[in-house]
């Protein structure tokens, strides 16, 4: 019994396409893409974007880091629905921040550098919606 249970809850783990694990691990993705451009990439993009080194760095890692916690939740047999609920806080918070960075004049990034924060900030927004859509639909 115990056997089959553990054989069917894989499965399912595996399996799943519920709409919150898809757009958990595609956000983990896009994260995971965007930290290994910004932490150990920052030297080549910095000045395409018109961004520091020293702003893209931590931020890259935070974002390896956030894509790794991203993965690890979507792994889970059983999704830790407060848990997605934090990261869709945390996208939310990360879009309105985005838009700050760039309304705030603390930096001056390029216009490659404001379609990338505009894009990545549209991006996070919508994975945030998508997220809450799936939270509340894959009860």
């Amino acid at each position: 019994m115990t056997a089959d249970l553990t054989a069917r809850t894989a499965v399912t783990a595996g399996t799943d396409r519920s709409l919150l694990r898809l757009a958990l691990r595609i956000d983990a993705l896009a994260s995971g893409a965007s930290g290994l451009a910004f932490a150990p990439g920052a030297a080549l993009v910095a000045d395409p974007l018109g961004l520091p080194t020293a702003l893209l760095v931590p931020v890259g890692i935070f974002l390896l880091g956030y894509a790794a916690a991203l993965w690890l939740l979507a792994a889970r047999p059983r999704i830790d629905r407060r848990a997605a609920a934090v990261v869709v806080v945390v996208n939310l918070i990360w879009a309105v921040d985005s838009v700050v960075l760039l309304a705030g004049g603390w930096f001056t990034p390029t216009m490659v550098g404001v379609v990338v924060i505009a894009a990545q900030a549209a991006a996070v927004a919508g994975f945030a919606a998508v997220q809450w859509i799936g939270l509340r639909r894959d009860r």
